[in-house]
């Protein structure tokens, strides 16, 4: 049975999707959504996408769509995942679920009330590179001490990854910590029980802090120290720094390296060394196999909870 997909946003993310999506079988995106309906045809001529809208609601109203893939702004996150669900789709929502607590509460209620898979992009789960490490933890070969994290881009215009202005704002805490915020919490294997954060300056036209540094502590004493900033003028990306008890452990993006920057072969971790389709896979696969998916609304609704608490005390600061 193929399954057919609506995927909403024809941006830089969506775009990803694409690509991993066509490397996956018995899987067809059937409707593509996007704010600007020339840009967007351009995209579903070059992914050979029947159906073109800049309504969600069109694509929702369309039988035949099982499922749905959000890559839309942060900021219609949770809105737009309650409407796939009230429709009746699985939903796939991109990292964040929300940027309100009890907007992500909602999703997460109404998923166990319809039994739907719904799935948040946490593609740091994903990644080989953060696999292979789970992998060493889940066989007792590896404990973390301290996840020493960089998250760094040069945003000091709205662009998006392509560099083209965006249409909204993006937010270091609800969006860029909530992959390490998540991650921390998965790898341990242990709930996050002490959370601190400081920021930077307020940008005079963004809105938004600039600048931002937090700390973690699971309860099985494991710390993390996470540091943002979209003011970083050099290499851009994410870059995790894994410290346990028989190794050091560096990862940026699918790649890792030990302490002493040598290459891990991580090719044999997974069927493809694209996070994002082995994200889209396990989406499919859930849906097929009617499971809960890893990074489920769920799993990561303790995530979110957590960027709530250090967003009030960014706030009474």
């Amino acid at each position: 049975m193929t399954l057919k997909v609506a995927l909403a946003g024809a941006g830089a993310f969506g775009i990803k999707h694409l690509d991993g999506i066509k490397n996956i079988p018995d899987v067809e995106v059937v409707s593509l959504i996007g704010r600007d309906l020339a840009k967007t045809q351009e995209v579903a001529d070059k992914y050979g996408i029947k159906h073109v809208t800049t309504e969600l609601a069109d694509s929702l109203a369309i039988k035949e769509v099982d499922a749905v893939i959000l890559c839309t702004p942060t900021q219609l996150h949770a809105a737009q995942a309650k409407a796939c669900l009230q429709a009746g789709k699985h939903v796939q929502v991109e990292i964040p679920l929300c940027d309100v607590l009890a907007e992500g509460e909602e999703v997460v209620a109404l998923q166990k009330q319809t039994g739907l898979v719904a799935m948040c992009g946490h593609t740091r789960r994903f990644n080989p590179s953060h696999q292979f490490v789970h992998k060493k933890i889940q066989a007792g070969e590896f404990n973390i001490q301290q996840m020493d994290v960089q998250t760094y881009f040069f945003r000091r215009t709205n662009m998006n990854a392509l560099g083209q202005p965006r249409s909204w704002t993006d937010h270091l805490l609800w969006h860029h910590a909530a992959h390490t915020v998540d991650l921390f919490a998965y790898q341990t294997g242990s709930p996050i029980v002490k959370a601190n954060a400081i920021q930077g300056p307020i940008h005079p036209t963004l809105g938004i802090a600039m600048d931002m540094s937090i700390q973690l502590k699971a309860a099985n004493g494991a710390i993390c120290t996470l540091s943002l900033s979209f003011n970083n003028d050099g290499p851009l990306g994410t870059f995790f720094r894994y410290i346990g008890d028989t190794a050091t452990y560096i990862a940026r993006y699918d790649d890792l390296f030990t302490g002493k920057d040598e290459k891990i072969d991580v090719s044999h971790v997974d069927v493809s060394m694209n996070g994002i389709e082995l994200q889209d896979r396990e989406f499919f696969a859930a849906i097929r196999e009617g499971r809960e998916p890893n990074a489920s609304v769920a799993q990561v609704l303790p995530c979110y909870q957590v960027l709530h608490q250090l967003e009030q005390q960014l706030i009474n600061d």
